[in-house]
């Protein structure tokens, strides 16, 4: 998680912009980039955003 933006709100928009142009889900994401997909919900949760696998994004 190094290389992903620390601000909560920088990182959401990342995280989803990354979800609608490129991933079919979170774990495809995060197999391809190396992420620990649990320390990734958890900084996002920290921020208040919980992930929606129906939609594929963070809300």
């Amino acid at each position: 998680m190094d290389n992903l933006p620390r601000d909560p709100a920088m990182l959401l928009s990342y995280v989803n912009m990354k979800l609608r142009d490129e991933y079919a889900s979170l774990d495809a994401m995060c197999d391809d980039l190396s992420l620990d997909r649990k320390e990734l919900e958890q900084c996002l949760a920290d921020a208040g955003f919980e992930y929606s696998t129906e939609h594929n994004r963070f809300w």
